[in-house]
């Protein structure tokens, strides 16, 4: 039976995907929120203007690993359930710099699962049995697949970046938190998102950005990289199934019945930009494409199938990529005084994780 939670904890709140999940927890199912985010430079509180005057949100300045102030938090707000989307998330930066994705995914989980465990044993036993950490994830855990196949659940771990070593290392922490300790876990791991509010770093802000601009649009290899892209408003609404309805200890794979080439993906976003914001008289945005260097150790195909998730939860994607891809772009077209403001800081869309 489908839990009912009244006020949730997000980390990571503030970032791509955890912004999608406080807004459509507050807007759709009138949850109270709880945001607790450090802000990073991929944090931006501007995702979340929709909700952050309404008395259902709240928002906690902190870092995972304070475990301290991470326990005022949890006791000063009592939680039903934790949603831990707190990351370093881009393969390219995990790369240049590995340190971080160490410190946050690995340690971070750590330190956030001691204090979730703490703050649960202290809890009534019904309120024990009711509560949930739900660990959000990735499916380049899983490694690299061939031409045919997808990722299920049972799929063994094969990480081959320190992004995803990093993430992969989390899962295994959150499952030993649970058989050992029997904190009441749900985990997900999910395809690639895209959607509204999307740092600029990653391949469909960038390439749009970029396309806009008149600049190059560097595409890794030849392009033939193939990823199952998923509408972030789908993965929200995944999520939150997962957190009120999955069984506990189980994990979840949610993807989005979309594989596409990378090189796929940037055509489409031209051929979406020739028609949305035309160029009279100059050659088309495709023409922009140049092919670049590729990613080290770069995983040639991802495939989710999602087939636990729809059987148990009754979960299915409603974007199709074609559909999400006109929202993004649209999203983007409409919203430059949220992406340009990011321009102006450290990251400019530069080229990452060439590991020279």
């Amino acid at each position: 039976m489908a839990q009912s939670y009244q006020k949730i904890l997000v980390t990571g709140g503030a970032g791509f995907i955890g912004s999608a999940v406080v807004r459509h927890l507050i807007n759709n199912l009138n949850c109270s929120v709880v945001n607790v985010d450090k802000l990073t430079y991929a944090g931006n509180l501007s995702s979340l203007v929709s909700v952050d005057q309404n008395p259902l949100y709240s928002f906690e300045y902190a870092d995972i690993n304070d475990r301290s102030l991470i326990t005022v938090i949890m006791d000063k707000h009592q939680p039903d359930a934790i949603m831990h989307l707190a990351a370093e998330s881009h393969v390219d930066r995990s790369i240049d710099g590995p340190s971080d994705f160490i410190q946050t995914n690995i340690v971070g989980t750590y330190s956030l699962l001691e204090c979730a465990r703490a703050y649960w044993r202290q809890l009534s036993s019904s309120k024990q049995d009711e509560f949930r950490f739900h660990h959000i994830s990735t499916d380049e855990v899983f490694g690299t697949l061939g031409e045919t196949d997808s990722f299920t659940e049972e799929n063994a771990y094969d990480p081959r970046s320190p992004y995803s070593a990093s993430k992969a290392s989390s899962d295994h922490l959150v499952r030993a938190w649970h058989e050992t300790y029997g904190l009441p876990v749900v985990l997900s791991n999910c395809s690639n998102n895209y959607g509204p509010y999307h740092f600029p770093e990653k391949l469909i802000p960038l390439m749009i950005i970029k396309a806009l601009k008149g600049e190059k649009l560097p595409v890794y290899g030849k392009g033939e990289n193939i990823r199952d892209w998923l509408y972030v408003d789908d993965h929200a609404n995944a999520l939150c199934k997962i957190l009120f309805e999955g069984r506990k200890g189980e994990s979840y794979n949610v993807g989005g019945n979309a594989e596409v080439s990378n090189l796929d993906v940037v055509r489409n976003i031209c051929k979406l930009l020739d028609e949305l914001s035309p160029r009279h008289g100059m050659p088309k945005y495709e023409e922009q494409i140049d092919f670049v260097a590729d990613r080290p150790g770069h995983d040639y195909r991802y495939a989710i199938d999602s087939t636990k998730i729809r059987n148990e939860l009754g979960w299915k994607p409603i974007e199709t990529f074609e559909t999400g891809l006109r929202r993004t772009v649209e999203w983007y077209l409409n919203n430059s005084s949220w992406w340009k403001p990011i321009l102006t800081g450290e990251y400019r869309g530069q080229r990452l994780g060439s590991a020279d």
